[in-house]
This record gives C-alpha cells, sequence and structure tokens, in this order.
C-alpha cells in the first residue's frame, strides 16, 4: 500500500469556483476571501499575498526592522520564520522552546529582553557566535510560531512585548482555526500570517493572508504586496519599495471555496488524529503529540510522533519507505541548517531542547483524505519497527 505524506481535499465546489474565476475577467488580488476570512478570525483587515512567507515578510516590514534590529523567535520551525528576518538584514534572536509543545518558551523570551532591550548583563547568551552584541540594533518585534497547528502562549508573550514596546508578529501560517483560551489563532498578536500550501488545513494552491486591525498596516501591506504602488494614487505611481506578492484570483477562488468547507476539512483532520492517538498510545518508544489545556481548539496541520532511543527516528523513516509510506521529520532547528550555521556561526548544543525535538520528532502521513485502513497500515509498520528494536534491545 503506497501512503503519500499528504494529499489535498478537493471537492466539486472547488472545481466550479475555479471555472467561475476563469469566466470572468479579474484575476488578481482576491478580495472575497479576504473579507470572509478576516470575519472568520475576528480581525479588521485581512490582505491575501502569494506565500505564507511573503506575509511573514511584510510584517516584519510593517514592523520597522531594519539592519542590525533584532527579533527574537524560535530555532524550532520552517525556516522561513527565520528567514523573513534576514530579508530586510534584521538579526533572528533564537530562544529555545518548551519541551511539551515545541513551541516557544516565554520564560526565555523574558530573560533574553531583559539582556537585549533592558541592558542586561548577559547580552552575549543570546547573540550568534559570529556577531558582537555591541554591533547590533534594537530589538523590535518578537515572532512567535505556532508549532504543528497548536498556539503558542500569546498571553504571556504579548504582555512581554507590550511592556518592552515590540512588535508581536504571530506566525499562524499552520494554525488557521485553533484557539487558545477561546480566541483564533492569527489574532493575538500585533498582526498574524495564515499559509495555504497543499498540505495545510486549507489550501489556495499556493498564498497566503495577513491579519490586523490597524488601518495603516492594512494600506502599508496592500502597497508592498504591489509593487510599492499607493492604493489611493495613480496607477504606476510607486511610493515605497515594494514586492510582487500578489494573490491571484484563482488561488482566492479555490481558497475561498476551501474555506467554506474550513469546519468540516478541520473535523476530517481531527478524526485522522484521533485514529492515530487511539493506535499509538500509551506505546514505550512512541510518543503522542500532547495538546496543552490553553489550546481550546485544536487545528491538526500535521501528525507528529517522537521516536524515542533506543529506537531511531531515522530508521523508522527508512523503513516506512520500504514499506510504501512516506514520512519526514519535523522540524530540523534553524541554527543548524548550513546557511545559519555558516552566517552566524551556531553548534550544537546551543538550543538542546530543540535539537532533541528534532531527532525525534517524525511526521506520519495526514490528511482530512486519509482513510482508516491507511492509519491502520502506517501504525502497524511504525509499531513493528519499534517493537523490533525492543526485542534487539532485550536479546
Amino acid at each position: 500500500m503506497q501512503i503519500p505524506m499528504s494529499s489535498p481535499d478537493v471537492t466539486d465546489d472547488e472545481l466550479a469556483a475555479v471555472s467561475q474565476v476563469l469566466q470572468s475577467r479579474y484575476l488578481s488580488l482576491g478580495p472575497r476571501i479576504e473579507r470572509v476570512l478576516a470575519s472568520y478570525v475576528g480581525a479588521k483587515h485581512a490582505v491575501g499575498v502569494n506565500s505564507g512567507t511573503s506575509g511573514l515578510h511584510l510584517a516584519v516590514v510593517a514592523a520597522g526592522v531594519q539592519e542590525g534590529d533584532l527579533v527574537i523567535t524560535t530555532p524550532f520551525s520552517f525556516v522561513a520564520s527565520a528567514n523573513c528576518i534576514l530579508y530586510e538584514r534584521g538579526v533572528p534572536v533564537f530562544v529555545d522552546v518548551d519541551p511539551v509543545t515545541g513551541n516557544i518558551d516565554p520564560g526565555l523570551i523574558s530573560e533574553a529582553v531583559h539582556d537585549l532591550v533592558d541592558g542586561g548583563s548577559h547580552a552575549e547568551r543570546w547573540v550568534p557566535g559570529n556577531l558582537s552584541a555591541s554591533r547590533l540594533g534594537r530589538g523590535k518585534a518578537i515572532l512567535p510560531v505556532d508549532v504543528f497547528g497548536q498556539p503558542a502562549d500569546m498571553d504571556a508573550i504579548v504582555e512581554i512585548a507590550y511592556h518592552h514596546g515590540l512588535v508581536v508578529i504571530e506566525d499562524s501560517c499552520a494554525a488557521i482555526g485553533s484557539e487558545h483560551k477561546g480566541r483564533k489563532a492569527g489574532s493575538l498578536g500585533d498582526v498574524g500570517v495564515f499559509a495555504f500550501y497543499p498540505n495545510k488545513q486549507m489550501t489556495t494552491g499556493e498564498g497566503g493572508m495577513l491579519v490586523a486591525d490597524r488601518d495603516d498596516w492594512d494600506a502599508l501591506f496592500r502597497s508592498l504586496r504591489n509593487q510599492g504602488r499607493d492604493v489611493f494614487g495613480a496607477w504606476l505611481n510607486h511610493t515605497r519599495l515594494g514586492y510582487n506578492y500578489r494573490l491571484d484570483e484563482m488561488s482566492a477562488g479555490l481558497g475561498l471555496a476551501q474555506l467554506k468547507r474550513l469546519e468540516e476539512l478541520m473535523a476530517r483532520r481531527a478524526r485522522v488524529a484521533h485514529w492515530y492517538n487511539k493506535r499509538l498510545s500509551p506505546r514505550e518508544l512512541i510518543e503522542t503529540p500532547t495538546i496543552v489545556p490553553e489550546t481550546t481548539r485544536m487545528s491538526w496541520f500535521v501528525y507528529v510522533v517522537r521516536i524515542k532511543a533506543p529506537a531511531s527516528r531515522d530508521r523508522a523513516i527508512a523503513e516506512l519507505k520500504a514499506r510504501g509510506i512516506a514520512s519526514r521529520p519535523y522540524f530540523a532547528p534553524i541554527h543548524l541548517q548550513p546557511f545559519h550555521r555558516e552566517g552566524f556561526g551556531y553548534r550544537q548544543g546551543d538550543y538542546p531542547v530543540a535539537e532533541k525535538l528534532g531527532a525525534m520528532s517524525l511526521a506520519l502521513p495526514f490528511s482530512s483524505v486519509m482513510t482508516e485502513a491507511q492509519v491502520d497500515h502506517v501504525c502497524e509498520e511504525l509499531i513493528a519497527m519499534v517493537q523490533r528494536t525492543q526485542r534487539g534491545r532485550s536479546e
């Protein structure tokens, strides 16, 4: 049985929506999905862009990040959440993560802010090996990531930011529909960003969305995504440096149809996660995801287990692949990526919790169209691999 890592959930409604766009003469910018998504999240404004990465970049611009400025963020994430800071020549300041959720640790954020913003005595603790603390700019923002769809501890993060004049950019690229203490992910900071890649809870093919309440940022985002054109000016009047980050209307049409089905899509994914939980817990060498009480609704992006020693995550990937089952490591910590190691001087051991999670975490096949028989097969093969490890240990 061949089981892919992910599969899109597309119906005749999505096909009809895209066809309707193609029959019109309006093929760019996607205003309809913006209005619907803003209402869903509870934000005043939503601005469509061509990827979550583009959205994060524009949020960093709005936060005023310039060369040398510091943005506190997590090393346990997809690399885009740090790269978007580098696009503006800012400096990602990594702090380690909570061992239960994998989300950024607010206690460590507080320590980093004290040393870097308040002039504490241990600034060098947070600075990469190739940089000098004395040559860095000022702290500008905190960029938490809702890892695997579970919201970060946003109340604590927002409180720290408020007391120190920092902008909070909530990377909810994997968390649309999730809720933290009854409030929707993406609406908890100064600006939130969603992504709609095909493996996400809902998709536009490629695409993303910024959500915010500030009128001036709404205008800024609309200008930045459209080559810096002033939205109130002439067609070819470029008032600032901008980018080609527009969301095309065909993608928006697909996304609007998906957004209308979001509750259904989330329920289907929750069902698949339940099947996995039922079959894989409790197991001695397989740790299933923990959803903390503050996450009052979990929108499942991926299903990630942790493979404990003496079993091997990498061996599990190889053995599952040999049996036609796709799986992935999730995540390889950002600071150990070749570009970041070579450019900033990071070393193994700098962020031990993120590194431990990176070595253990295994994303299993997951989508809203998975069948129970497919989940059974994945679990049977994974459990068999772990049992072989256990037998080898006892012999």
